[in-house]
């Protein structure tokens, strides 16, 4: 099957990936957009992992306040370059994270960050840490992707190791 430039660009619209990815994804999945996504994804993966042993003491601090002054959120998220920290994707990402925060009320970022005393008492640890850990949780902009997704995502298109390192939420009265 040839691989068109309507479909690489239909892909890249769907998955942000370069367009060399798209088409070698296009390429091993013969054609079939949805496996060029599943092949993406699973790629990013690998890419990310690779870049996350890398460090990344550069970022943005980002923050968000809700309609109404009630709700707010500070983020810090870092790169590996200050370049990178002020490219457009990287400031999406990060605006996207902390209105994520508002709206999710996420307690930790990740599952390893969660004390053994509190998971021991749940039933469904699973559900607990889809609720409770940022990066488990559904994406509210996309429900079909979580934020550790998207979080890889931006690794793959950026090319930097990407880490969300701490934030707060405040609420008035709590």
């Amino acid at each position: 099957m040839t691989i068109t430039v309507e479909t690489i660009k239909e892909l890249r619209s769907l998955t942000c990936a370069s367009i060399a990815h798209c088409k070698k994804a296009l390429e091993e999945s013969g054609g079939d957009i949805k496996k060029a996504v599943v092949f993406l994804r699973k790629h990013g993966l690998e890419i990310a992992a690779k870049r996350g042993e890398r460090s990344a003491k550069e970022g943005r601090i980002d923050f968000y306040i809700h309609i109404g002054h009630k709700i707010g959120v500070l983020l810090e998220v870092n790169c590996e370059s200050d370049f990178v920290a002020r490219n457009s994707d990287f400031t999406q990402f990060t605006k996207d994270i902390c209105m994520q925060i508002a709206a999710s009320v996420p307690l930790y970022i990740k599952k390893e960050d969660v004390p053994q005393e509190v998971v021991e008492h749940e039933k469904d640890k699973d559900e607990f840490y889809k609720n409770h850990c940022l990066l488990e949780q559904p994406f509210v902009k996309d429900p079909s992707i979580t934020i550790k997704d998207y979080l890889n995502s931006i690794v793959v298109k950026i090319g930097e190791n990407v880490v969300i390192r701490r934030f707060v939420r405040y609420k008035v009265g709590e």
